[in-house]
């Protein structure tokens, strides 16, 4: 039989690999603090703890300057509660979070985002992130402050989210990087995080990477580490060919962070909670008609003119287009769109469309298509939703508000269609996700347990991240702006700690192992299969054994199909350069962290309608005992699970007040 890479090299040579080739060279690299991860959160936490005195590392899969879910940019910053036009404090909003989670949230990371928010996007405008009107160009809009030129997206009488010309907000903190002179190893894909002794569980003193481009081998030495990676976009779904463009999540996130801090005996929590997947066969984000997230407010029309009706969150009709974007009587305040909690309580939801718009298509009340229809807002209004937030968002900055304006789309007298689908695809007013078929889930939630350092149990080893969609290194947190403040919050408690810190030299059986391990591929039979056909095989088994309804036998049988996976096809499988090495290195990444999820899964014995988890074995949902988070971590190579409650960060040896523990851990 002839294999692929046969047939290419007999009938079409690939060209030759344009990178010098390194494999097996070793380079050490020693700093006070490593980053894992090169993204929003990694770039800030790199920031902070430099101007702190910390000599500082970064290692990035990609490119620093562009790389990560948010390094496209973003249109709006959530959470901005000491903003000077704010009417909501940090404790309202936290608790609003708190509220809407079901305590299933991470309280330290939510009330220091709440806290410091502002002051992060004050930061960010020294760098050189514009966050105010300054060319008047929306002077008397409904969103916007006349004093300092701030505007505001949903919630336009509390004033706590902000929109921003976020475009180019990755190069900033890029610039900001290089000023200060923080080392980055860019292209480099972390392996393994070294620890005291080479032993699970113990202090965290670095990592092993391996460039993707050359094949080299690095050895990071470093007092503290700060892991902020992305999270996981390939573990349920794989097919880039088809849903490259109708995804949110970043395709490059392959839950590597998961898997190497899993693998050193840290903590978990939550990593049972899965979502239905937007990394699916929907619609370009926010390039059809919705009205949802960047598009909040929009008319929907159908074909013949007839505007869907708007509701607040009682269920009473919303007259004008103005008080779609004001609370109703009996709300003190909206949180938002992608914040980075499942669903919501009456007090803190959106307004929305009719939730009954399916059944009353299909009585005729409205014809299908739907469209969008931004003339029937005024001219602000209008050039704030398409020119402006659609003109900085990360997703939309070029595949929607480039592509159409080139293309001769105009919001002052075009309609933008809703994609034809089934019914129930219009029970949200965020059509373009489609209809998500159940057994393709994405992680929601989960991620390291943290204390108020934001320092996982293990010593030396921080998290930070931010994450409305996949999961982030920590749990619970919410989206673009939680990345930035908690990367800045743990820069500065990783660099308190590294002052004080002793070095400890790595391992060196630790190294050699994971040496051996990184470059075994490239020594396999060309027969073997490479690292697209291992991870269609990793998202069959994560369909299969572990989508929506699991119980105790599908989800042991789906671990032994990922461990059998992984000691026949993949320990067999063929990598030919250091990209596909690489590549190959995500596919081991997502089986543990396919293991870890089923892990999780068997350890709830109990079904969740908030984490949308069910357990067909135990159908009682929500029960009262089953109220608490389950930490998970690997001892010795086996599994040990605890009971935590759900407020462990308010009970000792913490205070029992939110305020009383920031001050005490904050490090201002």
């Amino acid at each position: 039989m002839t294999t692929w890479y046969e047939y290419i090299q007999r009938n079409a040579p690939v060209p030759e690999w344009p990178y010098p080739i390194r494999y097996g060279e070793e380079t050490e690299i020693i700093s006070d603090i490593l980053i894992i991860g090169g993204g929003i959160a990694g770039c800030h936490a790199a920031i902070s703890a430099t101007r702190r005195g910390a000599n500082v590392v970064v290692a990035e899969r990609g490119m620093t300057k562009r790389s990560g879910s948010g390094g496209a940019g973003v249109d709006h910053w959530h959470a901005a509660c000491t903003n000077p036009c704010s009417k909501v404090t940090p404790m309202e909003y936290t608790q609003g979070i708190i509220d809407c989670a079901r305590g299933y949230t991470c309280g330290p990371a939510r009330y220091i985002e709440t806290t410091e928010s502002w002051d992060t996007l004050l930061d960010l405008e020294k760098m050189g992130v514009q966050i105010r009107d300054v060319k008047d160009e929306f002077k008397g809009a409904d969103f916007r402050d006349e004093k300092t030129r701030l505007m505001f997206a949903y919630d336009y009488k509390n004033r706590h989210i902000i929109r921003v010309w976020g475009y180019n907000i990755k190069v900033c903190l890029h610039n900001e990087m290089k000023r200060l002179g923080v080392k980055t190893y860019d292209r480099v894909m972390v392996t393994s995080l070294l620890t005291e002794g080479g032993k699970q569980g113990t202090r965290v003193i670095g990592a092993t990477g391996v460039n993707t481009r050359t094949g080299e081998f690095y050895v990071f030495r470093a007092k503290a580490t700060i892991l902020s990676t992305g999270g996981g976009s390939r573990l349920w779904a794989f097919g880039p060919e088809y849903f490259g463009a109708g995804t949110m999540i970043d395709l490059n996130c392959c839950s590597n962070g998961n898997a190497i801090a899993w693998k050193a005996g840290a903590e978990f929590v939550m990593m049972e909670q899965t979502a239905a997947g937007r990394a699916s066969f929907g619609y370009v984000p926010y390039g059809v008609a919705n009205a949802n997230n960047t598009w909040y407010g929009t008319p929907i029309v159908d074909a013949n003119g007839k505007e869907v009706p708007w509701i607040d969150v009682f269920g009473r009709e919303i007259k004008t287009k103005k008080a779609r974007f004001m609370p109703t009587k009996g709300q003190k305040f909206m949180l938002g769109a992608g914040v980075g909690v499942s669903t919501y309580v009456d007090e803190f939801r959106l307004n929305d469309l009719v939730p009954d718009l399916p059944e009353r298509i299909q009585k005729g009340e409205f014809v299908l298509p739907l469209y969008a229809d931004l003339t029937r807002l005024t001219e602000l209004e209008r050039r704030v939703i398409f020119g402006m937030m659609v003109g900085n968002e990360g997703k939309t900055r070029i595949p929607v508000y480039e592509m159409y304006t080139r293309a001769g789309f105009n919001p002052d007298k075009d309609m933008l269609q809703a994609p034809v689908m089934l019914l129930e695809g219009y029970k949200s007013s965020n059509f373009w996700s489609g209809i998500t078929d159940p057994t393709l889930r994405v992680l929601d939630g989960g991620g390291l347990l943290v204390d108020w350092d934001l320092r996982t149990s293990l010593e030396g080893l921080y998290a930070a991240g931010g994450s409305s969609l996949g999961n982030s290194p920590i749990f619970g947190v919410g989206c673009h702006n939680s990345a930035h403040i908690t990367g800045r919050y743990t820069g500065r408690k990783a660099a308190a700690y590294v002052r004080t810190a002793s070095e400890v030299l790595a391992d060196r059986r630790q190294i050699e192992a994971e040496k051996a391990r990184v470059y075994a591929p490239l020594t396999q039979h060309k027969n073997g299969i490479g690292w697209k056909e291992a991870n269609y095989a990793i998202a069959k088994v994560m369909q299969d054994y572990c989508s929506k309804h699991k119980n105790e036998n599908t989800l042991k049988l789906g671990m032994r199909l990922l461990k059998e996976l992984n000691e026949t096809e993949l320990s067999s499988a063929y990598a030919s350069n250091p990209h596909e090495l690489g590549r190959l290195l995500e596919c081991f990444s997502l089986v543990r962290t396919g293991e870890l999820v089923m892990q999780a899964s068997l350890a709830r014995k109990a079904s969740s309608a908030m984490m949308d988890f069910y357990r067909l074995d135990y159908p009682e949902v929500d029960s009262p005992e089953w109220r608490k988070f389950l930490p998970i971590r690997l001892e010795n190579d086996k599994v040990k699970v605890r009971e935590l409650p759900l407020d462990y960060h308010l009970r000792p040896p913490y205070a029992p007040t939110y305020e009383e523990n920031y001050k005490l851990h904050c490090g201002q």
